[in-house]
């Protein structure tokens, strides 16, 4: 009975070690596409903003344009 019990628990330590690496390499798998997302997030982030600036910019430039004409009737 001690044999068996001995046996089996034997059986049960020697399958758990590939099975321990199986499911950390998956954590770590996870792991570096979520970093993988997140630093393509933050760089959509970084463009956005980039190109709302561009964009603010341009306006900016387009009301003084259309300013300028009428500055120039009112005198």
């Amino acid at each position: 009975m001690t044999g068996a019990l001995t046996g089996a628990l034997g059986i049960i330590m020697v399958f758990s070690i590939p099975l321990v690496a199986i499911i950390t390499s998956h954590y770590q798998k996870v792991a570096k596409i979520k970093h993988n997302m997140i630093k393509d997030e933050i760089e959509l982030e970084r463009l956005k903003h980039e190109n709302y600036l561009l964009e603010t910019e341009k306006m900016k430039l387009e009301l003084m344009k259309m300013e300028s004409p009428l500055d120039k009737k009112v005198l």
